[in-house]
């Protein structure tokens, strides 16, 4: 008998970082391995004053099937503030509220792409994105990022070579990287794709967790056409409710509302009102100030430890918001070979393998720092950095 699996789904590996949570789950490992928020930092007590207000005031309702595209009160603060933060003009209609940002790369996935269609992808880029687009097999053309955003002559070349469907983007502190685009590099890549079909997603799950430097401008301020963003509320208020949203011109919107039906009729209904009533009550940009004050301190501490402890060969990112740095070790130096020899020292991390298309054994690892201490962080660094030295 043959397999009853289709093959889309046996192409399409597992998180990899999934499965090195649970090796990390005893209690007595440091870990810079995972994407989570601080839960230090979850406003529990004004999300129950929301979720009891919701229940007061329209308890049957708010538990009752909702509209495809999302509660409008909560699409309508969306377009405040985008307008308010990044001078960007949309209206509801260009909203759909979705389970999470991830949900938004499948639909788009789903909606635009054939199987060998071709599709930009940052190299490192963020595996999520990797892995969601991988179901719907379409041929992956990576471009490299550095500390200014995207390489332009790759991208050119890929460009005039390719029709392009979809480039796929986290130009504010991008996972696994942590570099953000300067404006130059983000008007030049839209100079190169402007003219085309090609739309090109920004995702921005990072972008309000700026503890360094000055905002940068949208890729939806050089191209509105032919940006699509994503944005959540998984890094600034809570990640379980899954609550995300997909910004795009009104002719995609309305494919994507279908994509939307046949995958889960709605986003959780409850948790959006629950949302809207903690963004009405409660002072949203005190509660990031919060987040980024303890973010840029644990950030500063894990970039003074690397400094003092791991050897002067080894390269590294420093990034002026989000959750994570990347680590490059020098060329000879497997990240798996040290993540085995980590973890038996009680240290995780992410080798870089999982965020490339068709690489393996790379000399590149992430770090995160949204989830420890400063305390820990150090000496974790601290051991990591012996671990290291029996390498050089």
């Amino acid at each position: 008998m043959g397999s009853i699996f289709s093959d889309r789904i046996t192409d399409v590996p597992k998180s990899f970082i999934r499965e090195i949570l649970k090796v990390t789950n005893e209690k007595d490992i440091i870990s810079f391995a995972g994407g989570l928020p601080n839960r230090k930092l979850f406003p529990v007590e004004e999300l129950k004053k929301a979720t009891l207000k919701v229940f007061e005031n329209e308890g049957r309702d708010a538990l009752q099937y909702n509209t495809s595209e999302g509660d409008l009160g909560l699409r309508k603060w969306i377009v405040e503030r985008y307008s308010k933060n990044q001078n960007i003009d949309i209206t509801p209609e260009n909203i759909i509220i979705t389970t999470g940002s991830q949900q938004g790369l499948d639909l788009l996935g789903k909606t635009i792409l054939n199987e060998n269609d071709n599709l930009i992808i940052e190299e490192p880029g963020y595996l999520g994105a990797i892995q969601a687009f991988s179901l719907y097999r379409p041929r992956f053309h990576p471009v490299p990022v550095n500390e200014n955003g995207m390489n332009l002559e790759v991208l050119k070349q890929v460009i005039e070579n390719n029709r392009v469907k979809l480039c796929y983007t986290v130009p504010n502190f991008q996972n696994p990287s942590g570099i953000t685009y300067t404006d130059e590099n983000r008007e030049q890549v839209a100079n190169i794709i402007g003219n085309t079909d090609t739309i090109l997603i920004e995702d921005n799950p990072y972008g309000d967790l700026r503890f360094k430097g000055s905002a940068k401008k949208s890729f939806f301020t050089f191209m509105p056409k032919n940006t699509v963003l994503l944005g959540s509320f998984s890094k600034t208020i809570v990640p379980s409710f899954r609550i995300g949203w997909l910004v795009a011109d009104e002719s995609l919107i309305e494919k994507l509302i279908i994509a939307k039906q046949a995958s889960d009729l709605h986003t959780n209904y409850f948790c959006q009102k629950v949302i809207c009533h903690f963004l009405e009550d409660a002072d949203i940009d005190a509660h990031i100030r919060k987040i980024t004050e303890s973010y840029g301190k644990q950030r500063d501490s894990m970039v003074q430890a690397i400094r003092k402890y791991f050897p002067d060969s080894v390269q590294f990112t420093q990034p002026e918001g989000g959750m994570f740095l990347w680590v490059s070790l020098p060329a000879h130096i497997s990240a798996i070979d040290l993540f085995h020899k980590a973890v038996a020292e009680k240290i995780a991390f992410v080798p870089g393998d999982p965020f490339y298309i068709n690489k393996t054994n790379v000399n590149t690892l992430r770090l995160n720092y949204s989830c420890v201490d400063e305390e820990t962080i150090e000496k974790g660094i601290r051991i990591m950095g012996k671990v290291l030295q029996d390498f050089i």
